[in-house]
């Protein structure tokens, strides 16, 4: 009998626990319509988590200023942990697909696209932020949520977002 519970134990300290990440993501997928993001590791969802999107969420971001999060192939850049928000990753947005459109309708691409936690000192509101569209493009994820994807990623690999 003690031996059962010895290997119940150890094989529930050697389970994830809800929340934490599960080793090093090697590609990361955003679902607009699903309002999700998902950690990818061989083509296999590691985790997913709630997110939110700019204030006008349908369509790939044009321009500076349109409250669109873009949608294509990026990559994730360097990480701030000081920045205006509870950390942020920055996404190579805009490519230079992106750059030459905005340049043919004479327009700013915009720039400065992050996966961001809550605004600083907002945190304990991310039940409620996290129910609507707030961000100026950015993808925002609860604080807790953020430290997960914060540890479960690194500089220079691809990120998805998808309508």
């Amino acid at each position: 009998m003690r031996f059962l519970r010895f290997v119940v134990i150890a094989a529930a300290a050697l389970l994830p626990v809800a929340g934490q990440a599960i080793g090093k993501a090697d590609q990361v997928l955003v679902v607009k319509g699903e309002y999700r993001l998902y950690l990818m590791q061989n083509g296999e969802v590691m985790q997913s988590f709630p997110v939110t999107f700019g204030d006008n969420p349908k369509g790939h971001k044009q321009q500076q200023g349109d409250q669109r999060t873009p949608e294509g192939n990026y990559s994730l850049g360097y990480k701030n942990s000081s920045s205006s928000f509870y950390k942020s990753i920055h996404i190579s947005y805009p490519n230079t697909q992106d750059r030459k459109s905005a340049r043919r309708r004479g327009v700013s691409p915009g720039g400065d696209i992050m996966i961001h936690g809550q605004p600083n000192g907002w945190g304990r509101w991310s039940p409620l932020t996290q129910l609507f569209n707030w961000t100026d493009g950015c993808i925002a994820l609860s604080n807790k949520n953020m430290d997960i994807v914060w540890e479960s990623v690194n500089a220079g690999i691809p990120i998805e977002i998808r309508p």
